[in-house]
């Protein structure tokens, strides 16, 4: 464990952050350690759910209580949001002399520099629609990738009159999401995609591919491992190690959870692409926002937003962390083949990008959380109907005000 005092540095960051498992406990090390090399102290401030659940709650209570920590993890539309409120710090002279508008890929720019400021240092790209396989099961059965769902559902057959589950999943709401949103994916493509999570379309949520993703997800749990209950990815992760099940669709964060277990690799466990879904890059984007507090930490905070955004960081962090980097012209000779493919593919341009749901990529907070507790409750409980479900999530996607975006004088 790495460890740093105020003593030994001159200045200090408090991060707010959800990050509580062993490979991404190893990535903030890497980070302390890295931003140490700066005299600066990292001082963390973990939320205690390990997840980003709550991460917002968690931060506005502190803002308002006077308490804010300097650095926080904040995800998608968040940025543009706590932006227009002025809490957060520009980072412009960091990406000015860094040239960050020539080095970040443009879906990453944008995020960053909402409103014409830099207010957040992009750490990496993961990729959630990520079919995790166990390489042992699938040869010694002689079983092969499935590529679309029909081929998934006669694998996932063959496996079940083996006594193989073929899907490890947890019940966690946000987790039950990450699952469906690529269901939606691969049922509509992209534009269908965004009409619904995106532009929040009225008609999109009548139209037949919805109910056929509501459907598919609700067919799935005959192949999912029991006794289905809520857990955290990590013991998801575990179910496919442990070969309680042959296949997981997670983010490419288990891909780092599964190498520090010295278990990814040519004889343990692949990565494809979700059945259907091989030409789409369904993303999360990991940023840590500066926080304009009432005592100024801006050299640290620069010090920080430089650290991560240099090009030896970039590679070994994502390398830890399983995502991949958020560069035009990244390192890739520290990226696997699984990392590679989604590099390339989120770089191939928008065409490709589809920004999460779960992940908070796709739309506001409160949009979200609601669609999430109704796809959830639908996936739970076999007595609500399909209709049912697409009227509700049309009343949230009607009914929800979207923010007002009015940046405000920025604090220098």
């Amino acid at each position: 464990m790495l460890l740093f005092s105020c003593a030994a540095h001159a200045e200090s960051l408090q991060v707010l952050h959800w990050w509580k498992s062993a490979s991404e406990r190893k990535a903030v090390e890497f980070l302390q350690e890295k931003l140490g090399d700066e005299s600066v102290s990292w001082r963390d401030a973990v939320v205690p759910s390990g997840s980003g659940v709550g991460a917002s709650i968690v931060l506005r209570s502190r803002i308002l209580a006077g308490n804010a920590p300097e650095v926080a993890q904040l995800n998608g539309v968040l940025i543009s949001e706590w932006d227009s409120l002025g809490l957060l710090l520009d980072v412009d002279t960091v990406a000015a002399g860094a040239k960050w508008e020539l080095a970040l890929l443009p879906t990453v720019l944008t995020l960053v520099q909402p409103h014409g400021h830099f207010v957040a240092a992009p750490l990496g790209i993961h990729r959630i629609n990520t079919l995790f396989y166990n390489r042992k099961l699938f040869k010694q059965h002689g079983l092969a990738v499935p590529q679309t769902w029909l081929e998934f559902e006669r694998l996932a057959l063959k496996l079940q009159n083996l006594g193989i589950a073929a899907l490890a999943q947890s019940s966690e709401p946000w987790q039950v999401v990450s699952l469906f949103e690529t269901l939606v994916l691969a049922e509509g493509g992209t534009e269908f995609y965004r009409d619904l999570f995106v532009l929040r379309k009225p008609g999109a949520f009548a139209d037949m591919r919805l109910t056929r993703a509501l459907q598919h997800l609700r067919d799935l749990k005959k192949w999912m491992a029991k006794p289905l209950q809520e857990r955290t990815w990590i013991e998801v992760s575990r179910q496919l190690a442990d070969g309680e099940a042959a296949m997981m669709v997670m983010g490419d964060w288990a891909k780092a959870e599964l190498n520090l277990w010295g278990q990814f690799g040519e004889d343990s466990f692949g990565c494809a692409a979700v059945p259907a879904t091989a030409n789409f890059h369904l993303y999360d984007i990991d940023t840590f926002a500066m926080l304009a507090t009432p005592k100024s930490a801006r050299t640290a905070q620069e010090k920080l937003a430089k650290v991560v955004m240099s090009n030896a960081v970039q590679a070994e962090y994502n390398q830890i962390k399983g995502s991949v980097p958020v560069l035009r012209n990244p390192d890739m000779a520290k990226m696997d083949s699984c990392a590679r493919a989604s590099w390339k593919l989120f770089a191939s341009g928008v065409a490709a990008q589809v920004p999460s749901l779960a992940h908070r990529m796709a739309t506001d907070e409160i949009t979200k959380d609601a669609m999430i507790a109704e796809i959830h409750q639908y996936f739970l409980d076999d007595k609500v109907s399909t209709l049912e479900t697409q009227r509700r999530l049309a009343t949230i996607a009607r009914t929800v005000t979207r923010p007002v975006t009015r940046p405000i004088a920025r604090k220098k």
